[in-house]
Protein backbone atom coordinates (compact mmCIF):
# COMPACT_ATOMS: atom_id res chain seq x y z
CA UNK A 1 0.00 0.00 0.00
CA UNK A 2 1.23 3.46 -0.90
CA UNK A 3 0.27 6.87 0.40
CA UNK A 4 -1.41 9.28 -2.03
CA UNK A 5 -2.66 12.84 -1.83
CA UNK A 6 -5.69 13.81 -3.93
CA UNK A 7 -6.87 17.36 -4.60
CA UNK A 8 -10.10 17.83 -6.50
CA UNK A 9 -12.29 20.83 -7.28
CA UNK A 10 -16.08 20.51 -7.35
CA UNK A 11 -18.26 22.92 -9.32
CA UNK A 12 -19.49 25.75 -7.03
CA UNK A 13 -23.19 25.55 -7.94
CA UNK A 14 -24.28 23.02 -5.28
CA UNK A 15 -25.62 23.26 -1.73
CA UNK A 16 -23.60 22.15 1.32
CA UNK A 17 -25.42 18.80 1.61
CA UNK A 18 -24.56 17.98 -2.02
CA UNK A 19 -20.85 18.71 -1.41
CA UNK A 20 -20.89 16.32 1.54
CA UNK A 21 -22.61 13.67 -0.61
CA UNK A 22 -20.00 14.04 -3.38
CA UNK A 23 -17.13 13.76 -0.89
CA UNK A 24 -18.74 10.67 0.68
CA UNK A 25 -19.19 9.14 -2.79
CA UNK A 26 -15.47 9.31 -3.55
CA UNK A 27 -14.51 8.15 -0.04
CA UNK A 28 -16.78 5.12 -0.52
CA UNK A 29 -15.21 4.45 -3.93
CA UNK A 30 -11.75 4.42 -2.34
CA UNK A 31 -12.83 2.08 0.46
CA UNK A 32 -14.73 -0.28 -1.84
CA UNK A 33 -11.58 -0.71 -3.95
CA UNK A 34 -9.43 -1.69 -0.97
CA UNK A 35 -8.05 1.74 -0.10
CA UNK A 36 -8.06 3.55 3.23
CA UNK A 37 -9.01 7.22 3.62
CA UNK A 38 -6.60 8.79 6.11
CA UNK A 39 -7.76 12.40 6.15
CA UNK A 40 -10.31 14.56 4.30
CA UNK A 41 -10.03 18.34 4.36
CA UNK A 42 -12.86 20.22 2.63
CA UNK A 43 -11.38 23.69 2.03
CA UNK A 44 -14.65 25.17 0.83
CA UNK A 45 -15.23 27.64 -1.98
CA UNK A 46 -12.12 29.41 -3.19
CA UNK A 47 -11.32 31.67 -6.10
CA UNK A 48 -9.64 29.90 -9.01
CA UNK A 49 -6.31 31.09 -10.41
CA UNK A 50 -7.94 31.20 -13.86
CA UNK A 51 -11.43 30.77 -15.27
CA UNK A 52 -12.57 27.20 -15.98
CA UNK A 53 -15.72 26.77 -18.09
CA UNK A 54 -16.65 30.41 -17.33
CA UNK A 55 -16.53 29.73 -13.57
CA UNK A 56 -14.36 31.84 -11.27
CA UNK A 57 -14.54 29.74 -8.09
CA UNK A 58 -14.66 26.10 -7.04
CA UNK A 59 -15.09 23.93 -3.94
CA UNK A 60 -11.69 22.47 -3.02
CA UNK A 61 -11.21 19.11 -1.29
CA UNK A 62 -7.87 17.68 -0.13
CA UNK A 63 -7.74 13.96 0.65
CA UNK A 64 -5.01 11.62 1.89
CA UNK A 65 -5.29 7.88 1.33
CA UNK A 66 -3.43 4.59 1.45
CA UNK A 67 -4.03 2.50 -1.65
CA UNK A 68 -2.65 -0.05 -4.05
CA UNK A 69 -1.14 1.31 -7.30
CA UNK A 70 -4.29 0.42 -9.29
CA UNK A 71 -6.68 2.56 -7.23
CA UNK A 72 -5.46 5.99 -8.41
CA UNK A 73 -6.16 4.94 -12.01
CA UNK A 74 -9.72 3.94 -11.10
CA UNK A 75 -10.22 7.17 -9.15
CA UNK A 76 -8.90 9.20 -12.09
CA UNK A 77 -11.29 7.41 -14.44
CA UNK A 78 -14.23 8.30 -12.18
CA UNK A 79 -13.13 11.93 -11.87
CA UNK A 80 -12.90 12.25 -15.67
CA UNK A 81 -16.47 11.05 -16.28
CA UNK A 82 -18.03 12.99 -13.37
CA UNK A 83 -19.83 16.19 -14.33
CA UNK A 84 -19.40 17.75 -10.89
CA UNK A 85 -15.56 17.61 -10.88
CA UNK A 86 -13.77 20.52 -12.55
CA UNK A 87 -10.12 19.54 -11.97
CA UNK A 88 -8.18 16.95 -9.98
CA UNK A 89 -4.63 15.98 -9.14
CA UNK A 90 -3.44 12.68 -7.66
CA UNK A 91 0.13 12.51 -6.34
CA UNK A 92 2.09 9.81 -4.56
CA UNK A 93 3.60 10.89 -1.25
CA UNK A 94 7.16 9.69 -0.70
CA UNK A 95 7.98 8.83 2.89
Amino acid sequence: MRKYEVMYIIKPSFEDEKYAAIIDKYNALIQSNGGEVLKVEPWGKRRLAYEIDKLREGYYVLLQMMASPELPKELERNFKIADEIMRFLITRVEE
